[in-house]
């Protein structure tokens, strides 16, 4: 089973990764926060968790042991399998995560793409438990960016891959003020912002 990998970045896209090892390029999934986080080339480092199906073996990298932990404790979760438990990184990051499941939020939980309130009960009451007591700090809120036009095309593409309704994510887009020089990256924080409301 695949762990971890070292080596350099030949293809990013908003989901998925590929990075060459010693010649050899390893497909991987990736979150939204990882996404912000990696360089559009270059040397990086992932924690890689392995699943394997009868039909696929897939890979799925993640920039914090952490990111990936919580990954795999949303696998355990019967009904969710390895893409909403993306999706859900995808949509908060691992801190307010934890808040939620600890503190019960229900509500905050069932906003998120893919998760109805059953989903967000169950989440609840199997991972409440399982989340080691402290504090956690959610994420700071940044300031909201825009995006170039070029860039509408993907950014709506990749809203929808994550579970968005595509009329919600045209409003959320359209909702933005839009400088030229903001990144694709840039223009998906600021979106999900808005969707999150």
């Amino acid at each position: 089973m695949i762990a971890l990998l070292s080596g350099n970045i030949v293809h990013k896209s908003v989901n998925q990764i590929i990075v060459d090892v010693n010649g050899v390029g390893y497909r991987l999934l990736i979150p939204l926060s990882s996404f912000y986080s990696l360089p559009e080339e270059g040397a990086v480092r992932l924690h890689v968790h392995t699943h394997v199906r009868e039909d696929a073996i897939s890979l799925f990298g993640f920039l914090t042991l952490e990111e990936k932990e919580m990954f795999v404790l949303l696998l355990t979760i019967s009904g969710v399998g390895p893409k909403l438990a993306l999706n859900i990184l995808s949509n908060i990051p691992v801190n307010d995560l934890k808040c939620a499941l600890t503190q019960g939020n229900i509500k905050q939980l069932s906003s998120l793409p893919g998760i109805g309130k059953k989903t967000a009960e169950r989440l609840v009451l199997e991972l409440k438990e399982k989340i080691p007591q402290g504090t956690f700090e959610p994420a700071a809120a940044g300031t909201p960016a825009t995006m170039a036009g070029d860039q509408r095309e993907d950014a709506l593409s990749a809203l929808v891959n994550l579970g968005y309704k595509e009329n919600l994510s045209k409003k959320a887009l359209d909702n933005l003020e839009i400088p030229p020089e903001a990144s694709l990256e840039e223009t998906l924080k600021a979106a999900l912002k808005i969707l999150m409301r």
